[in-house]
């Protein structure tokens, strides 16, 4: 009867020391449950970080984006500028510069800076050609003054080869002007109905 009383009592004194499993099993929960804060911490950190990131990429291509547009812009006043500038130039060349209409197809570029060195310091002279590289019978010569062009008009009606040359001052950007320029000092001009004649009577002209 004690005998049993005692252990009954050893079971009961027994049940309430834990088991080291248990406390082991325990410890490892916490620091499972520590360990898992820790990353949720630090994943929640990384996506801050992530964000910020996207943020800061986002401005730097907001800011691309507007430094090639305000790069655009300013190369296209300065293709404007340039091309109002060489259009002055163009302008003040012109200003130095005649026409010459009804000039000799034999005619070379040296005989017509002769022609006109009086004048002035010729610069250039351009005989016009078409396709085939025949000249059209009228040519531009420019000055290196501008004085030079009233000179030069002087010498319209001047012969060149045994042909009276039609001279006047160069004119800019005027749509047709040079074709129509070019053809009226034609030594066929008046003679419409002769012109398709042309290459068959090359040695023969009208001054």
């Amino acid at each position: 009867m004690e005998q049993q009383h005692e252990e009954q009592e050893h079971e009961v004194y027994g049940g309430e020391i834990p088991d080291e499993g248990e406390m082991e099993t325990d410890l490892e929960m916490s620091a499972r449950a520590e360990e898992e804060e820790l990353q949720d911490a630090s994943s929640k950190d990384l996506e801050d970080m992530k964000k910020r990131l996207k943020e800061i990429e986002e401005e730097a291509g907001a800011l691309r984006e507007m430094q090639a547009k305000v790069e655009k812009e300013m190369g296209a006043v300065q293709d404007s500028s340039s091309a109002a500038a060489t259009q002055a130039e163009k302008e003040e060349v012109d200003s130095r510069s005649i026409y010459v209409g009804n000039v000799d197809y034999a005619c070379t570029p040296e005989e017509v800076q002769q022609h006109f060195q009086s004048c002035g310091t010729v610069n250039r002279v351009t005989i016009l050609t078409d396709k085939f590289g025949q000249p059209k019978g009228f040519a531009y010569v420019e000055f290196v003054e501008v004085d030079a062009v009233q000179n030069a008009l002087l010498l319209n009606e001047s012969e060149l080869h045994g042909r009276q040359l039609k001279v006047s001052a160069k004119r800019t950007n005027i749509p047709g002007m040079k074709q129509y320029r070019g053809r009226r000092p034609s030594p066929y001009f008046g003679f419409p109905s002769r012109r398709p004649f042309m290459p068959v009577y090359p040695a023969y002209g009208y001054g």
